[in-house]
């Protein structure tokens, strides 16, 4: 097989799984991997394609902060049914921590009006949807106060979770990769987001397919921590498959 014929091969499996693995690659063209490393990096260089830690992608895999605004307008439906799919796990009584994003906001703004709970949030987007529902009783977090998010980060916030244990956390990310897990934009949020996991029984993302194969600055946690994630139908089929395989229960709307 030619170089070219090799490239080929490379391009039109990105193109139809958005994303592809060194070690597959190697399996299916009987080639070391130091060949398609190079391949990979030849191709990267040409523009054709993004490498990440054990593969490829055909997506810019780095995310970039957005203000509020401009991030509500994107995917807008499909984070409603998100939210609409995750206010049906609610139940009567639950204890719950809500973290910051436009998807987690759409939740918060599908909790039925009768249901009794206990929410814990960073993020003032969602309190604010909260305070409309009488059944909610809401208690905000403090904190340095992110702009670009309307979600507090910081000591402050940490330190009141370490009194409490929920049985569900609701988590809004920036990126999910298949090896390198959760993500956001900020590292403050981030470590904010590690302490909501430890404090709660299980963990939901909420998150739309345009997350997947995305990575932001601040790492979060690996799949192994998560629970089930919620999303819509964009996802490719080889990413739903590799996350049943760890574990996670994947819902799609």
């Amino acid at each position: 097989m030619t170089l070219a014929e090799r490239h080929q091969i490379i391009l039109s499996k990105l193109q139809k799984d958005q994303y592809i693995n060194v070690v597959d690659l190697c399996k299916e063209l009987n080639v070391s991997s130091v060949t398609i490393r190079k391949d990979l990096k030849l191709l990267e260089e040409k523009n054709l394609l993004y490498r990440t830690h054990g593969g490829a992608t055909v997506n810019n895999p780095y995310t970039v902060d957005r203000p509020v605004n401009e991030k509500e307008q994107i995917m807008s439906a499909e984070k409603n049914n998100i939210g609409l799919q995750a206010a049906a796990l609610l139940q009567e009584n639950d204890s719950i921590v809500i973290a910051s994003g436009t998807t987690v906001q759409a939740f918060a703004r599908n909790i039925p009006q009768n249901l009794n709970i206990t929410v814990i949030t960073a993020a003032l987007n969602v309190a604010l949807e909260l305070v409309r529902n009488p059944g909610i009783e809401v208690m905000q977090l403090g904190g340095l106060l992110r702009k670009s998010s309307s979600s507090v980060t910081g000591i402050y916030a940490e330190n009141v979770l370490r009194d409490f244990f929920c049985t569900k956390l609701f988590l809004g990310v920036d990126g999910i990769d298949l090896e390198y897990g959760l993500t956001t934009t900020n590292s403050m949020e981030a470590h904010l987001n590690r302490q909501m996991i430890s404090c709660s029984q299980k963990t939901i993302v909420l998150a739309d397919s345009t997350k997947f194969g995305k990575r932001g600055f601040g790492k979060i946690c690996g799949l192994e921590e998560i629970d089930q994630i919620i999303t819509d139908k964009g996802i490719p089929d080889t990413v739903l498959q590799h996350l049943e395989r760890s574990g996670v229960k994947v819902t799609l709307v």
